[in-house]
This record gives C-alpha cells, structure tokens and sequence, in this order.
C-alpha cells in the first residue's frame, strides 16, 4: 500500500507516478546504470467462432491483420513477420518513457505459435530493455449448444522488462518501486490484451462476413 505522499494513476493513455518535490531533483534525468527488473506471467485465451483451420489460416495471415488491429498503439512493420510497436506514454516520478518494443510473429509449429523480441533497426531503446515471450496454441472445442465449433487460442506470456531510472528514483524505498511497478505491468499487459483481442475477433468475423458472436468465456 502506498503512503500519502505516493500517488499512482492509470488511464488508456498514460501513467502517472508522482512523489511531489521529488520529481524537480537536479539530478532527475541522470540515469544510473544499474537498472530495475519488472516481471510478470500471463495467461489468457480468445475465443473464435470457427473450425481451427479456418481460424489457424487467418493467423498465419498476420500481415494483413496486425497493423490495423494494433490500433491505437503505433505499429510499423519492419521484416516479412515483424512490427516496431509503440505501447504508449508512461511516467513515473516525473520521468516519461515511450516504450517502443520489436516483435517477430514467428511461423507455427505443430499447430503452437510464438512471439519473441526483436531488434528494431537503428533504434536504441532510451533507458529500458523488454524481453517478451509468448506463446499460442490452438485448441478445437467441443460442438456449443446451438451447434457451432468454437476454437480457443490459448496464450502465455513470460514479460520481463528492465528500467535505468534517474538517480532521485532510488531514494525511495525499492520495495515501493517494485510492487508498484509489477502492478503497473500487469494493468498494461491485461488493457492490451483484452483490446487487442477484441479488435482481432471483430476483425475475423468480419472477413469471413460471419455475425457477431457471444461475449467470450475467456476474459473475466
């Protein structure tokens, strides 16, 4: 639980940290170079109204899916299967990052599909460094009462990423920064998921001209 002085904001555009005076320290944009890990694990599944062929076609059809169900976030394409994403603008302490991270939406094996960092040509990430691996499977459910198939896309995601903060940053408490940011990953992680995943299921029933379906099962 954070005290008086330590406010934490959250809203689809931006994050906000702020310890009051602290944040006009001289010594507020000195990055020191030991950074601070932040982790987190998740788990999830999308619900697709449709044969797991058809819904594994669309898959490996990213190219012409992703860019626009990315939206709002800043998606740039930058090999045959990767993307240059920009998450959003965060701040903490008084200090704002704009996290851009490479993906590489890497071909399917054996029906398992999975997403890895990749380096973005000539970008050097300002002071943090993001490790995402995910991985989805495909898993045909049975006939539903009205007698459709449904298929799950079931995900996990190991995310870890570091941060170098200014030097006043760390005259807090570490346990404060750590818990604080952990929840922050996780807030971010689950609003974009749960957008994504909603853009990418409009977006298949609409190119396959198929109606909407029931709320999925899959998010709580």
């Amino acid at each position: 639980m954070l005290s008086q002085n330590h406010e934490f904001q959250s809203r689809e555009s931006a994050t906000v940290w702020d310890v009051g005076a602290m944040s006009s320290q001289p010594d507020a944009e000195v990055l020191v170079p030991t950074s601070m890990r932040f982790s987190g694990q998740f788990a999830d599944c999308m619900e697709m109204y449709a044969p797991i062929s058809t819904v594994a076609e669309y898959l490996n059809t990213h190219q012409q899916w992703f860019c626009r169900c990315a939206q709002p976030m800043k998606v740039e394409t930058i090999s045959v299967n990767g993307y240059a994403l920009v998450i959003g603008r965060f701040g903490a302490f008084g200090y704002d990052v704009e996290p851009k991270v490479g993906l590489e939406l890497l071909p399917p094996e054996n029906g398992v599909y999975r997403i890895k960092t990749i380096t973005i040509p000539n970008y050097v990430a300002p002071g943090y460094d993001v490790d995402f691996k995910a991985v989805m499977e495909l898993v045909e459910g049975p006939v539903d009462s009205q007698g459709k198939v449904f298929t799950k896309v079931e995900w996990t995601l190991d995310l870890n990423v570091d941060v170098q903060f200014p030097k006043f940053i760390y005259r807090l408490p570490k346990s404060v920064v750590k818990n604080t940011g952990d929840r922050l990953l996780n807030q971010i992680v689950h609003q974009v998921s749960h957008r994504l995943t909603a853009k990418v299921q409009a977006d298949f029933y609409k190119s396959l001209g198929l109606p909407k379906p029931p709320k999925s099962k899959c998010h709580k």
